[in-house]
């Protein structure tokens, strides 16, 4: 710590010392004003909440900042995050803690105030430079837009939601909102979800144990991140994905498998236009693109056929019509797929959309081989199906899907058309084409 003559020239060093993902999550929270952190048990995320508000108001220069920390209950947030900022706030020179109001005051006259939730009257009529909201799936939503939202106006105060899936619930619908306003105004806005199958926090073997000690929704649920744990009409389950990015085929074993490539189009402004490639049991980390023309694509489309040299390719004609006209103009071929079209098992599908989702989770929960990529993960777990009137299955809307995440599952989509119909191998040299099945590895 080195002092000089004014506080805000002082040098302090916190005893913090963030792990790799907390060094993550505060890059995120340092150049975004609203962000939304969803996290497994034991990340450690109100250590790094607490010392980014200290960082925060040891830095803030304006006269009086004010901060807060408001978890749901105040004996939960007295308990947790006051001997937190306490031990972390401790070494600050001429710093006070005032035990009856669960605040710290540091020498720049700024304060930060541990509250509860569960008395959010007592923080109206006041402002803030920067609130986290704890555990926000146990706080209710009028906390946010009543008292806390009003009280970041007058100093352009920035927020910090968080905490750990529990169901699809207000937390689920913040989360979902805060996609959509990321993808609007990403400079603003951050989203990040931290499961413990990828942070390095909780050891492999640990994690192993945790599993087969917990009940299984509630391990996906607060291990995995998953809203939609205990939900029964999820396509795709999380764990199912996660165990798909683990498995690893070498290039011998997939030697003789069919090479197949889906392209997914663009559909609005916002959606990406995705090129997925796949080799049997192997899926490739896909191409993705915002704001592309159809003939630029179709140009990237062609240069990767020419370096994959696929033995399918299948293009969503719903927004592809004019990529599928410009490469059969080009000498492609290249197979339309309408999403909305008959299913080649009509008795067990509503659709051919939902007949390449349905070979395609049971492709992931076999013998898929998927790149370790989050949005692909939160594409493939964000699909609903349920059964017609003749027992058939039907997805849910893709506008649905949309509108409840913030998102369409381009990605995802993408992959799914490796699904569409079967391919074979073509020979070597004639062009020869044998059958070969798709998830069987050579």
């Amino acid at each position: 710590m080195k002092k000089s003559k004014s506080p805000a020239d002082w040098t302090v060093c916190i005893p913090y010392r963030p792990r790799p993902v907390q060094r993550t999550i505060h890059r995120a929270f340092e150049t975004h004003r609203f962000c939304v952190l969803v996290t497994h048990r034991q990340l450690g995320k109100t250590v790094c909440a607490v010392n980014h508000i200290l960082k925060s108001a040891l830095k803030n220069t304006r006269p009086h900042a004010r901060y807060f920390y408001v978890a749901p209950l105040l004996k939960q947030a007295k308990l947790i995050a006051w001997d937190y900022l306490k031990r972390y706030a401790r070494p600050i020179p001429g710093v006070h803690f005032s035990e009856g109001e669960l605040c710290v005051s540091l020498p720049n006259r700024t304060r930060i105030w541990v509250c509860g939730a569960d008395n959010p009257d007592a923080l109206r009529g006041t402002y803030a430079d920067g609130v986290v909201l704890d555990e926000y799936a146990q706080i209710k939503p009028d906390v946010f837009t009543q008292i806390i939202r009003p009280m970041l106006l007058s100093r352009d105060g920035w927020v910090v939601f968080m905490g750990t899936p529990k169901g699809q619930n207000t937390f689920f619908d913040l989360f979902c909102q805060a996609q959509k306003n990321e993808l609007k105004n990403p400079q603003e806005w951050w989203t990040g979800v931290f499961r413990a199958t990828d942070s390095g926090v909780i050891a492999p073997a640990e994690l192993a144990r945790i599993e087969q000690e917990t009940p299984p929704v509630i391990f996906r649920q607060e291990y995995l991140c998953d809203f939609t744990a205990s939900a029964e009409n999820i396509l795709i389950p999380i764990d199912a994905v996660l165990q798909a990015c683990t498995r690893t085929y070498a290039p011998s074993e997939l030697a003789g498998a069919p090479k197949i490539i889906g392209v997914d189009p663009a559909r609005f402004g916002d959606d990406r236009s995705v090129i997925f490639k796949r080799q049997g049991c192997k899926a490739f980390a896909p191409l993705v693109f915002t704001q592309m023309d159809q003939m630029t694509l179709a140009t990237r489309v062609a240069q990767e056929i020419e370096i994959f040299r696929p033995d399918g390719v299948f293009i969503d004609s719903g927004c592809g019509g004019g990529v599928i006209d410009r490469l059969r103009q080009l000498g492609y071929v290249v197979t339309e797929v309408a999403f909305g079209s008959s299913a080649s098992h009509p008795g067990q599908y509503v659709n051919k959309r939902t007949e390449m989702w349905g070979e395609l989770a049971q492709w992931i929960q076999t013998v898929g081989e998927l790149p370790d990529l989050a949005e692909l993960k939160t594409d493939l777990c964000s699909v609903c199906y349920d059964y017609d009137v003749s027992g058939r299955m039907r997805l849910e809307p893709k506008e649905k899907i949309k509108e409840r995440t913030g998102k369409s599952p381009d990605l995802a989509d993408a992959l799914a058309l490796t699904f569409a119909a079967p391919v074979r191998r073509k020979g070597p040299s004639q062009g020869v084409e044998f059958a070969r099945s798709e998830y069987e590895v050579l």
